[in-house]
This record gives C-alpha cells, sequence and structure tokens, in this order.
C-alpha cells in the first residue's frame, strides 16, 4: 500500500502508543523512541495488532525524535539514525498493507515575547525532522496532538520544505474547543486549511468534546476531519464499544478519518473498522457555504470578513504598535485592521505585538520580501486587500505558502 487513497471514503488510522508501550512494560520517564528500539518486537506486535484490526495508516513512533525532544537524553545528534530506525520498524509492522507517517510532536517551545525561542527556531527543528523522515520514506506527515499555532505553522511549513507528500494537522482541545494555549481550533483549522494541510482534525481529546468540535469546523472545512480522540488511560473512560458508538457523529460533523489516541488499543480499532463499515457516507451532504463569509483567524480567534471588509486606518510599525493595534480594535470595530510594513526593523516590532491581535488582519507592503517576513511571522491567516500592485504570481505564492487570503 504506496498511495493515499482518495479521502472521500473513510480510512481508518492505528490507536495509542505511548499509553499501549506503557501496557507493554515500558517504564515511565524513559525516552520512548531509544527504548523501542531496543525493544523492536514490541512495537511490530502493536502495530501489527492494530494492521489486523483494520488500520491502514501506522504513526511511525517518532512523536519525540526530534533535536528538541532527544537532547533531553542526550541524544540529540541522533535525529537522522533514529528516525531512520523507527520508520523501518514501522514499515515492517505494516507488511505493505497500511501506510507509514512520520510523526511530529509539540516542542514544549514558545516564541518571544513569552519564550526565548524565535520562529525559525521552531522552523529549523521541524526542518531537520521532516527531512529524516521523507528519506526514510514515509508515505505522509501527521503533525499531531498541537497545543500552538507557532509550531503547528512551523512543522507544515518545515515539512512542505522538504516533501510534496501530504500533511495531516491535529490539535487537542478542552471542551470549549480550546487547547492548552488558548487557540480556538476554529482558527486553527483555518489556518491550516490555508497553509494547504490535506486534512485536520483532532487528537487526545475526549471522545464526546471531539464530536462536538468537529461539528464547529465543518461548516467552514474544505478539507477531510480527522476523528482520533482519546479513550483515557488503559481500561478507564470510554470501551471500544462507546468509542464506536460515537462514529455516526464523527461521520455527520465531517469526519473521514479515524483512529485513537491515549488509552485506545486494537480492541477499539476494531470496534471502530466494524462501525464505520456500517455507516452511508453518501447520504452526508456538504454544508451551504456563502461564497462572501471569508475564514481569516488570528493566532488564537477565527474571524470573518467579506469582500468589501472596512480595514481603517493603516496602522504602522512603532514603539508603540501594541497601544495602536488595541485602540483600533476597541475605537473603530469594523472586525479587521491594516498593519504595515514598511522597512526591515518593522518585522522585528510586529513579531513582538503580533499576537495582540484579534481582528482579522490585513497585511500591507510594497516590498515582497517585507511581506513575506511578515506573513511567515504571523501566526493567524491574513489577508491583501489589493491597494498596493504587486506580482500576482509572487501573491499566489504567499496564498498556497502562508494561507495569504486574496480580496
Amino acid at each position: 500500500m504506496d498511495t493515499i487513497p482518495p479521502l472521500s471514503k473513510p480510512l481508518l488510522m492505528d490507536g495509542a502508543t505511548g499509553t499501549e508501550l506503557f501496557r507493554l512494560g515500558m517504564p515511565q520517564g524513559v525516552c520512548t523512541e531509544q527504548w523501542v528500539l531496543e525493544h523492536p518486537q514490541m512495537l511490530l506486535e502493536l502495530q501489527q495488532a492494530y494492521v489486523e484490526a483494520g488500520s491502514r495508516v501506522l504513526l511511525a513512533p517518532t512523536f519525540g525524535a526530534n533535536r528538541a525532544g532527544l537532547e533531553r537524553y542526550g541524544l540529540s545528534s541522533r535525529v537522522e539514525e533514529y528516525n531512520r530506525r523507527l520508520v523501518e520498524l514501522s514499515r515492517q509492522a505494516s507488511g505493505g498493507r497500511a501506510l507509514v507517517a512520520g510523526d511530529l510532536a509539540p516542542l514544549g517551545r514558545a516564541i518571544v515575547p513569552f519564550g526565548e525561542s524565535r520562529f525559525e527556531d521552531l522552523v529549523d527543528i521541524y526542518t531537520e525532522q521532516a527531512a529524516a523522515l521523507e528519506q526514510a520514506g514515509v508515505d505522509l506527515f501527521v503533525v499531531e496532538t498541537m497545543v500552538s499555532m507557532a509550531e503547528a505553522r512551523a512543522a507544515v511549513l518545515a515539512c512542505k520544505s522538504v516533501s510534496d507528500k501530504p500533511v495531516w494537522v491535529s490539535f487537542t482541545c478542552d471542551d470549549e474547543g480550546r487547547t492548552p494555549t488558548g487557540t480556538d481550533v476554529l482558527a486553527a483549522m483555518i489556518v491550516m486549511q490555508g497553509m494547504g494541510a490535506a486534512a485536520f482534525g483532532l487528537n487526545c481529546t475526549d471522545p464526546v468534546v471531539t464530536a462536538q468540535q468537529l461539528e464547529r469546523l465543518t461548516p467552514y472545512a474544505g478539507l477531510p476531519l480527522i476523528a482520533k480522540p482519546s479513550a483515557g488511560l488503559p481500561g478507564a473512560c470510554c470501551t471500544p464499544e462507546e468509542l464506536a458508538a460515537l462514529v455516526p457523529a464523527y461521520a455527520r460533523a465531517g469526519a473521514r478519518i479515524f483512529g485513537g489516541c491515549c488509552g485506545t488499543g486494537a480492541a477499539h480499532v476494531s470496534a471502530l473498522n466494524r462501525a464505520v463499515g456500517q455507516v452511508d457516507f453518501t447520504a452526508f451532504q456538504p454544508p451551504e457555504r456563502d461564497p462572501d463569509v471569508i475564514p481569516c483567524a488570528s493566532e488564537k480567534e477565527a474571524r470573518f470578513i467579506t469582500p468589501d471588509v472596512d480595514v481603517g486606518e493603516t496602522i504602522e510599525c512603532s514603539p508603540d504598535l501594541m497601544e495602536d493595534i488595541l485602540a483600533a480594535e476597541e475605537e473603530a470595530p469594523q472586525g479587521a485592521l491594516k498593519i504595515a510594513i514598511l522597512e526591515q526593523d518593522d518585522l522585528d516590532i510586529f513579531a513582538e505585538n503580533q499576537y495582540v491581535v484579534k481582528d482579522a488582519l490585513c497585511l500591507w507592503s510594497d516590498v515582497p520580501e517585507l511581506l513575506e517576513g511578515a506573513l511567515r511571522i504571523y501566526q493567524g491567516r491574513a489577508f491583501w486587500d489589493g491597494t498596493e500592485d504587486l506580482d500576482q504570481e509572487f501573491l499566489e505564492r504567499m496564498a498556497r505558502t502562508y494561507g495569504l487570503v486574496l480580496l
């Protein structure tokens, strides 16, 4: 099995890796990737059981096989080796019956001004791992359990810089649809969809909450949705039958990719497989969409504009940028604002203050390199109002790469 099937049809992923390895004897506190390589038969038996249960996508156990994760164990120099060997194990387990996905996970690093990392630091770490996974021959990339927009964006940019293979993205959230960093998963989907993700969804999330939040996403989803909820600790919270009973709700909400996260095993996957086989996916009609409602997003919030949106007075980058943004959103609440990037120093000012933006953002510059720099920094999905005559091919590349909305 070496190609991604059409995602108009359902596709079954695997269940948990970490909690199942603990059940099989992996000690707490060890480097998972190192332990798996020292006990390969444990992974082979686990993933072979998933394939027998119906999984057609296996996540290679590369969750923490990035430089940031491995350096905690003094293994930061072994990124390429570990990713290659772990993918080889999953390929062996698949037996040619399942795709093997490279798994990229949160780094646990915040960007300035709330952390010490630059956005490009995140991109560099993910690019090293994505290149290793591409060299190892993965069929696709899965950027999973994301909690911050910056890490998700960095991972997607990294994967797309080294490969043309599909990139799936999933976030985790609470019952309000918020990640631990406060990002609304609807905003996350809008940004990831704009950047060219091939699928988007939720993992490591309560099963019922997963259904509720997918319902919020589907009216704006132009890509297949993923339902890969947790079942809690092994043997707790959600039985295979209880999880399978939610499949029709996931399907109605737009999910076409199914699986399980923490606490799910082969029995859960088998139950999901039976339940998915009983759903008539042709009965679900895609929601009607108003072409004049255009999704944008800030780092934390989903925002919607129309082609004739009023952006108010243009804001220039100055030492008072934070106050200017807050005043514009408070005093002129049109739902959008416009920030101009006029020189190189503006990018640093914008990077330190862009988190204040809550409304839809129009980014403007008459210098293509500066506009791209601002789009790369901005942890949302901005729009372009067409008031400067930039090269159309450049603008279309900005739309493909960063999700820039062209009005």
